[in-house]
């Protein structure tokens, strides 16, 4: 074989591949045109926080055009929150539904058209998966500004089992351990793609493992809360306090001072339902309530904070017994108060 002969072959298996290559290149999805669509479907979050260094900002993503939008379920949410779109504007929303045992929450703002992301397609993941974690930690986004967006892969896929009471956290299951940093302050919430820009899951809570300091990024698979977040939407949920609902006596009914327990001071809109003290032998006190203990739920009801746990009791005959669902630190509890 000659050199001229040589050197246009080779020439020749250069430029195949170099097509294959810009084929194969176009064919692979574009994890620019992914984090494009992620980002018109992620929200800004802002509530409660700003005391003892609590952030009052989080992180949700949209998962209906009619304003929807899911969210980590956290302190945040202690007063109804603020949502900023990627475009900017500014939205009052409202608790819809939430549960805490899946550290997942629902807001609803008055709003449609919206882009979003959908909940019921079945996707695939596995280990070494790329993906991107789309939030809006460290509260780089108060605006129309992007949301931070973060390029890294599936690390495993775990579950939370077996760190009960290393890392702090009520929810108990699968999750995807991420080969990024992303669960910062503000990012709980927000969305976790895959490179065709499909919602995987949902970034987690900062934990911390006590003992040796090491901080998990994780997020909760969109399959453990598709269910839920459909029951919510479609009103399949625990209700709250409804206004038109009758009330009985105030000496017929239940109230705080005959279950026995003493609430932080009420002096916000909706001020959680945090337990400061209970009397002694008191039917709190039977049934083992303690200081900073969270009530969430009556008798299967939403607590919405304070005001309507009052109500709430005022529905209940002081005969029967009160079936209470708290949080305690990390755990939730259920907790019946028998008369």
């Amino acid at each position: 074989m000659n050199r001229l002969t040589y050197l246009a072959r080779s020439i020749a298996v250069i430029f195949l591949a170099m097509s294959i290559v810009a084929n194969h290149a176009q064919a692979q999805p574009s994890l620019q045109q992914a984090s494009k669509e992620a980002q018109t479907r992620v929200v800004k979050v802002y509530g409660a926080g700003g005391i003892a260094g609590l952030e009052a900002y989080q992180s949700g993503f949209l998962i209906s055009p009619e304003g929807h939008i899911a969210t980590a379920w956290s302190y945040v949410l202690d007063v109804e929150p603020t949502i900023v779109l990627n475009d900017g504007r500014r939205f009052d929303s409202t608790i819809v539904g939430f549960e805490p045992a899946l550290d997942l929450a629902v807001l609803k703002i008055d709003a449609s058209g919206l882009p979003f992301f959908r909940i019921d397609d079945e996707i695939e993941v596995n280990w070494g998966d790329p993906v991107l974690a789309v939030s809006n930690l460290f509260n780089i986004a108060a605006g129309q500004e992007p949301a931070s967006v973060m390029q890294g892969s599936i690390a495993s896929v775990s579950t939370l089992d077996a760190r009960r009471g290393t890392f702090k956290t009520p929810y108990r299951g699968t999750v995807y351990i991420l080969d990024l940093v992303a669960n910062n302050p503000g990012a709980a919430g927000g969305a976790l793609v895959n490179i065709n820009g499909q919602l995987i899951g949902m970034l987690g809570k900062e934990l911390r493992d006590r003992t040796t300091g090491v901080w998990l990024n994780y997020a909760l698979p969109a399959s453990a809360l598709r269910k839920t977040l459909g029951d919510i939407i479609a009103g399949r949920v625990t209700e709250g306090i409804d206004p038109e609902e009758p009330l009985l006596a105030r000496d017929k009914s239940h109230s705080l001072a005959t279950i026995g327990l003493v609430l932080i001071p009420d002096i916000l809109e909706s001020t959680p339902a945090y337990v400061d003290d209970v009397t002694e032998n008191s039917l709190a006190a039977k049934a083992r309530l303690q200081p900073d203990d969270l009530i969430l739920l009556i008798n299967g009801r939403r607590v919405d904070g304070q005001r309507s746990i009052r109500r709430l009791l005022r529905t209940i005959d002081k005969r029967d017994p009160v079936e209470l669902t708290i949080q305690r630190a990390s755990e939730i509890i259920p907790v019946v108060i028998n008369p």
